[in-house]
């Protein structure tokens, strides 16, 4: 089971840089062991009154690799509490009033990423309510022929995973990657947070990821704009600071403010920079109610302003 989803990329790839592997990952983290699901009552639609709202973190896999992704999260991380596929979990959140959702998906291991973004492109297609990114194997070969192609279908940005591809965020590797997303301004949404740390993964994600490296990047490509998703768990202050110093950067919420991982909430990034922060979920692999980040985030009783941004805003302006 560990090798189903992240060990493919690095026994297949190895480094993308051609560096030595990470060490062995050990159990500290998030996810020492899997944690268990929150039984909590979910609403039919979202709170009335609430300005457009805009989910910026929803993944959409094909059937076959839905599966087994959901085999790891059970042995590894948590136990799935929406297993939807693609359509279905257009549907779901359509039917309970999402205005628009940011697809997002990511290759586990060369030569499968032109599939999986021919599968996102034709959902987008078909859903005005989506918006289609792209995904490439950090070092594989025709990285960025993959990408342009992935563009020409309509896809609008890229996603990579750290913890799943087994890359640091500066490594020379993705240059290539980077240059590309400039040319085409296409949004980077890069899993590069030190969090959630699992043995389940092929590589340490603490010796990999670090609000620095993405410093560096933001610094090397000023053209580049970029997403880092759960609010760069674990280090919420130093992301909060590279708010400040960088317009190119951008943070999510999905599932940091859910009450859910074993730290607390940064409720004070909320009040931040509303302008760059973005409402996302990780639906439909979540542990609990679709609702449930939504309403905590609720509960912090932000500026009708504020919330406007981190509900749709921001991800309206950021994805266009």
């Amino acid at each position: 089971m560990r090798g189903l989803v992240p060990c493919l990329a690095c026994a297949s790839a190895g480094t993308p840089s051609g560096q030595a592997a990470s060490p062995a990952p050990s159990t500290a983290g998030y996810l020492a062991t899997p944690l268990p699901a929150i039984a909590d009552p979910e609403r039919s639609a979202l709170p009335a009154g609430l300005p457009p709202v805009v989910d910026a973190h929803v993944h959409l896999f094909p059937p076959r690799l839905n599966e087994a992704l959901w085999r790891w999260f059970d042995t590894w991380a948590w136990p799935v509490r929406y297993r939807l596929h693609a359509e279905e979990v257009i549907g779901f959140l359509e039917a309970r009033g999402v205005e628009r959702m940011v697809a997002l998906h990511y290759a586990h291991k060369p030569g499968i990423a032109e599939s999986l973004n021919d599968f996102v492109a034709a959902l987008a297609a078909d859903h005005p309510k989506v918006v289609g990114t792209a995904t490439v194997m950090p070092g594989e070969p025709d990285a960025v022929g993959i990408l342009e192609r992935a563009f020409d279908k309509g896809l609008r940005g890229v996603k990579l995973h750290c913890h799943v591809q087994c890359f640091a965020p500066d490594d020379e590797a993705l240059h290539d990657v980077y240059a590309c997303c400039v040319r085409h301004d296409a949004p980077l949404v890069i899993h590069a947070g030190r969090e959630p740390k699992s043995p389940g993964y092929a590589c340490d994600p603490h010796t990999l990821c670090a609000a620095e490296r993405i410093d560096r990047v933001l610094r090397d490509y000023p053209g580049l704009r970029v997403c880092v998703p759960h609010l760069g768990a674990d280090e919420f202050g130093p992301y909060g600071e590279l708010l400040e110093h960088h317009d190119n950067l951008w943070l999510d919420t999905t599932m940091v403010m859910a009450g859910f991982f074993p730290t607390e909430a940064p409720v004070a990034l909320l009040r931040r920079r509303p302008d760059r922060l973005l409402y996302g979920t990780d639906f439909p692999n979540i542990p609990y109610a679709w609702d449930r980040e939504l309403l905590r985030i609720l509960e912090q009783a932000l500026p009708p302003d504020d919330l406007e941004h981190l509900l749709g805003k921001t991800a309206r302006e950021l994805w266009g």
